[in-house]
C-alpha cells in the first residue's frame, strides 16, 4: 500500500496553497460577507482551480474528475478562506450533473464557463420543508404543450442571487428530474436566506411558473434521485477534506498560541492537560485524514459503489473537526473567544458541516444499513 501522494496530486495541492497564500489577506473580509467577494473570485478564475470540476474536453483537466484532488484543494482552501472553499466546491456540486448526464447542447454552452469560474452554477435541492428526506419535495415539472413548467420552493441554496444557472431536483410524474433553469428566466426570484452563524452565499429560490423548453432536463425523466446520489458520491467525500483542513488549521493557531503563551513558569504546551489535548487533536486530525484519502480514491475508482466510504469520511471528518476546533478554543483560554480572530472563525464554521451534505445522524443510519449488509 502507497500512502504517498503522487507526482499529480502534489502539484495540484501546491496550485491551491500558491492560491491560498494570494487570497489570505482577504479571508476575514470574505468570510463576513453572504455576497460573492468580488477580489476572490478573481483570483479562483487566475488561480485556474475549477478546471478540476470539468472534464478535459470542455476546458477542464483530465478526462473525469479526481475526487482526490478536490479533496486536497479544499482541504488547503478551507483552512485559509470559508468562501474560497464554497466558491470552489460549489463549481463541481453545481455542474456534475451536467457532467454526468447532461445534453451536449448544455455540456458545451455551460461547462467551458465553469472550467474559467466565469460563470457560477447552483445546486437547489432543499426546500422550507424538505431536508434530508429528499422525497418528500413539492417542486413539481409538468408538460405544457412542447414546453415545461416548473412550481416550487427552495431554501438554503449555495450561490442563490450569484448563480448564472440553478440545477433543480423537482417532481416529474412518477419520479423525480433534474432540470436546468437559467437565472435570468421569468418567474425565477430569489430572497435572502436568514443570516447563518458562518455567513455564506446562499438564497431561498422560487420558481414561479417557470416555462423552459423541453430540452431543459437533465438527463433522461426520471433519473433526477440517481443524479443526485452520483453527485454525493463524488463531492460528499470532498467536505470530509475540508474538515480535515479546517481542523488542521485550528490545531496550528492553537500550538502557535500555547508555545508562547506563558503560565505557571512555562509554555501552556508543556502544561499536562494542554499537552495531552494538542496531541489527541494531531492524531484524530490524521486518523480522519487517511480515511478521506481512502474514501477519495475509491470514488475516483467507482463513486457510487463507494458511497458508504465517502459517507463515512464526511461523518468521520466533520465530526472531529468540531471536537479538535473545541479543544483549540479551549487551550487558547479567553484569546480563542476573540471576534473574528482565525480560531473563532474556524469554530463557527465548524458546526454547519456536521449538517449540510449529509447530516451525522442520516449517514450513520445508512452506514450502519450498509454495515448489515456486509455482515454474512
Amino acid at each position: 500500500m502507497n500512502f504517498e501522494l503522487d507526482a499529480t496530486h502534489l502539484e495540484v495541492r501546491q496550485k491551491a496553497r500558491e492560491f491560498a497564500r494570494s487570497i489570505e489577506h482577504l479571508a476575514i473580509e470574505a468570510d463576513g460577507m453572504s455576497e460573492v467577494h468580488p477580489g476572490l473570485l478573481n483570483a479562483l478564475r487566475e488561480s485556474e482551480l475549477s478546471r478540476l470540476m470539468v472534464p478535459e474536453p470542455y476546458g477542464g483537466h483530465g478526462a473525469k474528475l479526481d475526487p482526490l484532488a478536490i479533496c486536497l484543494v479544499r482541504e488547503v482552501l478551507m483552512g485559509t478562506c470559508c468562501q474560497a472553499d464554497s466558491l470552489f466546491a460549489m463549481q463541481g456540486i453545481g455542474s456534475f450533473a451536467l457532467t454526468a448526464a447532461g445534453s451536449e447542447r448544455q455540456k458545451q454552452e455551460w461547462l467551458p464557463l465553469i472550467a474559467t469560474s466565469e460563470c457560477l452554477p447552483a445546486f437547489a435541492l432543499t426546500e422550507p420543508e424538505s431536508g434530508s428526506d429528499l422525497k418528500s419535495i413539492g417542486s413539481e415539472l409538468v408538460a405544457d404543450g412542447d414546453r415545461l413548467r416548473l412550481n416550487g420552493q427552495k431554501s438554503f441554496i449555495s450561490n442563490a442571487g450569484a448563480a448564472a444557472y440553478y440545477i433543480v431536483f423537482t417532481r416529474d410524474g412518477e419520479g423525480f428530474s433534474m432540470v436546468l433553469v437559467p437565472a435570468d428566466t421569468a418567474g425565477v426570484s430569489v430572497k435572502p436566506t436568514p443570516e447563518i452563524i458562518a455567513p455564506h452565499v446562499m438564497g431561498e429560490v422560487d420558481f414561479d411558473d417557470v416555462i423552459l423548453s423541453s430540452d431543459a432536463r437533465v438527463g433522461p425523466a426520471g433519473s433526477g434521485l440517481d443524479l443526485v446520489l452520483a453527485t454525493l458520491g463524488v463531492f460528499r467525500v470532498s467536505v470530509a477534506g475540508a474538515a480535515v483542513g479546517l481542523a488542521q488549521a485550528a490545531l496550528e493557531e492553537a500550538v502557535r498560541h500555547t508555545r508562547t503563551r506563558v503560565q505557571f513558569g512555562k509554555p501552556l504546551n508543556r502544561l499536562g492537560a494542554v499537552s495531552q489535548m494538542l496531541a489527541d487533536s494531531w492524531v484524530e486530525v490524521e486518523m480522519a485524514r487517511l480515511i478521506t484519502y481512502r474514501a477519495a480514491y475509491l470514488a475516483r475508482e467507482d463513486s457510487a459503489a463507494s458511497i458508504h466510504y465517502s459517507s463515512m469520511a464526511k461523518l468521520g471528518a466533520s465530526e472531529m473537526a468540531s471536537r479538535v476546533v473545541d479543544r483549540c478554543v479551549q487551550v487558547m483560554g479567553r484569546f480563542g473567544l476573540i471576534s473574528n480572530s482565525k480560531i473563532e472563525r474556524l469554530y463557527r464554521q465548524a458546526r454547519p458541516m456536521r449538517i449540510y451534505e449529509g447530516a451525522s445522524e442520516v449517514l450513520r443510519q445508512s452506514i450502519a444499513r450498509k454495515l448489515s449488509e456486509e455482515v454474512n
